[in-house]
């Protein structure tokens, strides 16, 4: 679950003024002022949703904006999400004992430590009247299982924020269904409809934490576990050539100081999305992700093409993994 229930300022569900006195806040970083800004929303009838979706969440969205295009540092980026989280905190003491009977557990894929999302969703199904317990970031997959044997919940919630990390998220998602709990997907990682979330076993996927609540209002998914989509093993063959390929493509650059290590940080995650891709069966997880590492990249972006065909020359024996590069460098 991502968390987030508009994309930019002024759209349908948000409150502009609020968002924008919230804004203030957070450049200011001001904790005390955005905390009594969203305690003050609830005190005026406002809903955890619509404080935790239509505001926070909708101002975080602006703030990774500013960060992506350069305006903002990722020094700022971070102080501005840490005032945040403590607006989430305080939300969450507001908030009454479940009501309910039904159990989730909230978790982040291993590796993914954007956690602020993943809490928003926590608190709303919370405030639903649902227990949730929080796991917070990168759960690694056999802790989360022993969870799951000692406490049997109802369903797993797990976010995903990247693409490149679906076959973690695949790893986990196979975990729970081996302990009989589905398993609720979320998150931008799972594609911007869901469409790799079903691919890799999960029984559901919402884009909003509003979207949670209303799939566990919906359904009761014990028994509902998505089936992952069959697949060849491609993708395992690639990741085992991780350790040899990445040193030697980047390598092949001659890049050294500050250069070096963005671009090495690239042609990782580059391969990780590739070998996503072949998991699930579609080459747009790759070509979406070489679009967004070309601008995350600003003046090394130029370097994303001789990246991709370092690549397609180390994995001349992968055929689909070969295509996949073809279209990537084309764009398509």
């Amino acid at each position: 679950m991502t968390g987030d229930g508009a994309t930019a300022l002024g759209e349908a569900g948000s409150d502009p003024g609020a968002v924008g006195a919230y804004l203030d806040h957070l450049d200011r970083v001001d904790p005390e002022g955005a905390v009594r800004l969203a305690l003050d929303l609830l005190d005026r009838g406002w809903s955890v949703a619509d404080v935790l979706v239509d505001v926070v969440a909708v101002a975080q969205r602006e703030i990774g904006r500013r960060w992506l295009s350069g305006r903002w540092s990722v020094v700022q980026e971070h102080a501005a999400t840490h005032v945040s989280e403590q607006v989430v905190a305080a939300v969450g003491r507001r908030t009454g004992r479940p009501s309910g009977s039904g159990h989730v557990v909230m978790a982040c894929v291993e590796g993914e430590w954007h956690a602020l999302a993943a809490r928003i969703v926590a608190e709303v199904v919370r405030a639903s009247g649902r227990r949730v317990t929080f796991l917070g970031a990168s759960v690694p997959p056999r802790h989360l299982v022993s969870y799951l044997h000692q406490t049997g919940p109802d369903a797993v919630l797990l976010s995903c924020v990247q693409s490149t990390r679906l076959i973690r998220a695949a790893r986990m998602i196979a975990a729970c269904r081996a302990a009989d709990v589905p398993v609720v997907a979320g998150g931008p990682g799972f594609g911007a409809d869901g469409r790799w979330a079903t691919a890799v076993g999960a029984a559901a996927w919402g884009a909003s934490a509003r979207d949670a609540v209303r799939l566990l209002d919906r359904h009761d998914h014990r028994g509902a576990t998505g089936e992952p989509a069959p697949a060849d093993d491609e993708h395992v063959a690639v990741l085992r050539r991780r350790r040899d390929v990445v040193p030697g493509v980047t390598g092949a650059l001659g890049l050294a100081g500050a250069d070096a290590e963005p671009v090495a940080q690239a042609a990782a995650q580059v391969l990780d999305a590739l070998a996503a891709a072949l998991l699930v069966g579609d080459p747009e997880l790759l070509t979406g992700f070489v679009r967004w590492q070309r601008e995350a990249l600003g003046d090394r972006g130029c370097l994303v093409e001789p990246l991709l065909a370092g690549y397609a020359t180390a994995l001349t024996e992968h055929p689909r993994a070969l295509r996949y590069l073809r279209l990537a460098r084309s764009g398509e």
